[in-house]
């Protein structure tokens, strides 16, 4: 009897978690404009269960389960109808959101020197947006960027931390409460709440505080290029 409630209850979160999965991805498309995709998510093991390993045909992914696949990224969209569809009929898929243009983009960490970013950052005082963590890695959600200015910005630095990324114009971000290959992904700072899209920095004012405190950081920033 026991073993029987346990089930109960076990699908009933499951089905709670797969509606507060559509009703994010309904507000990121609809009242932020954040263009949305599916992402291909995990493969079910024997048990039917999700497994770590992604769902695509690549049995070496770098990134299992956290990439859109069918559809591309291309079909990203901020059509309710269209993202109501996807996440009715695979409501475990990851939301992944196509970065660049009129949407957010992002600058990424390593998750222990996304932590330590996060520290020396707030001792700045410097303002920040939404910041999205995974078990690998931290991502700060920055005002959309062209690469142009990009390339700009970073020629125009002597260092940058080796270790990171830049998620511009064609690339993606998977946003919470998805959950992918590495583990479950969550928002370290929440976005701003308000009527209106969440409030997002600069790059600029993002990179030159990453790289202010890289290069404050003891052993010459190793601690935070890890």
């Amino acid at each position: 009897m026991r073993e029987i409630l346990g089930r109960r209850r076990r699908r009933r979160l499951r089905r709670t978690a797969r509606s507060a999965r559509l009703d994010v991805a309904l507000t990121c498309a609809t009242v932020w404009r954040w263009p949305l995709v599916p992402g291909v998510g995990t493969a079910t093991t024997a048990r039917g269960e999700r497994g770590r390993g992604c769902a695509c045909p690549d049995p070496e992914c770098a990134v299992p389960g956290a990439h859109p696949f069918d559809p591309g990224l291309l079909a990203a969209t901020t059509d309710a109808r269209m993202v109501r569809w996807w996440w009715t009929n695979r409501p475990t898929a990851p939301l992944v959101l196509a970065t660049g243009g009129q949407a957010p983009c992002a600058l990424s960490l390593p998750a222990v020197a996304g932590a330590r970013a996060l520290v020396a950052l707030d001792g700045m005082g410097l303002r920040l947006g939404p910041v999205v963590a995974t078990p690998t890695r931290w991502s700060l959600l920055v005002a959309p960027y062209g690469l142009e200015r990009l390339g700009e910005l970073l020629h125009a630095k002597d260092w940058v931390p080796s270790s990171l990324r830049f998620h511009g114009e064609g690339g993606y971000l998977v946003l919470p409460p998805s959950e992918v290959g590495t583990g479950q992904v969550r928002w370290e700072r929440e976005p701003s709440a308000g009527p209106g899209a969440p409030w997002l920095p600069d790059v600029e004012t993002v990179l030159d505080a990453l790289v202010e405190a890289s290069t404050g950081a003891p052993g010459g920033g190793s601690r935070l290029a890890y």
